[in-house]
């Protein structure tokens, strides 16, 4: 009855974690043996991994990640331009906590969004907030928001994220209107938080997908001085997998 009210009273106190390994050496006759020390470090470390594991769990599903994609997987061996230097620097993820820029271009198929979402993936092991969007998707909210009067609120929403994944930047027009809510998104973050963008475009193109050059000064000046850039080449690795495929078919 004792040890009963004493799981409880974790539970009310919060401790799932505690009250569970409190549960399970009370079933393991052999803990016994060990020191009430022991014991106990054996329940804070359970709540502890419990908790750490719950955290992980919401940073990825509000990081929407499309790919399930981790930093262990990156493939260095086929040719496309990625340095593994390089790469092994942005894991360390200094330049999130630093709040500067990732900016990854190359033609389709080369790897760019799963690569943002292993970096994202780390973020997320690291206890830092990341979200995941595309382009076209984030411009159809950001004119949502506007038509009803809730563009500052989703401003300030994407503004608390250490990483905003901006996928498939230029893939389609930019209008007038979004071009400056665009301009808003960038300098809400600029120098706060850190922005990864994806992009078949290379960077020195991105001006002309604005009418209004005053705003794409201005949106290049705040992205381009403060990123890294990864330049990826070579062919679609989507290609070359179903080639391979194909080949063991007809073996």
């Amino acid at each position: 009855m004792m040890n009963n009210t004493t799981i409880e009273k974790l539970h009310i106190l919060k401790l799932p974690g505690m009250a569970e390994e409190f549960s399970r050496q009370l079933m393991t006759p052999a803990t016994n043996e060990l020191a009430f020390e022991h014991r106990v470090r054996n329940m804070v470390d359970h709540e502890t991994t419990l908790r750490d594991s719950k955290r992980l769990q919401a940073l990825l599903k509000k990081a929407s990640l499309p790919q399930s994609a981790c930093v262990q997987d990156i493939d260095y061996r086929t040719q496309r331009g990625l340095d593994k230097a390089e790469v092994q620097s942005l894991i360390t993820l200094d330049w999130i906590r630093n709040r500067n820029n990732l900016v990854i271009t190359g033609p389709t198929g080369t790897g760019k969004s799963w690569l943002a979402c292993a970096l994202a993936n780390q973020a997320c092991r690291d206890g830092l907030s990341c979200y995941f969007v595309r382009v076209p998707i984030l411009i159809e909210n950001l004119t949502a928001a506007r038509a009803t009067g809730g563009l500052y609120s989703r401003l300030q929403q994407l503004k608390r994220y250490d990483l905003l994944i901006l996928d498939d930047w230029g893939i389609e027009p930019i209008s007038k209107r979004v071009q400056n809510d665009l301009l808003e998104l960038i300098d809400s973050r600029a120098g706060a938080c850190s922005f990864l963008i994806t992009s078949q475009m290379p960077m020195n193109m991105w001006h002309d997908l604005f009418d209004n050059k005053t705003v794409a000064d201005a949106l290049m000046d705040r992205i381009v001085h403060s990123s890294y850039q990864i330049e990826l080449s070579g062919e679609s690795l989507r290609k070359m997998q179903e080639v391979g495929r194909k080949g063991l078919r007809q073996k």
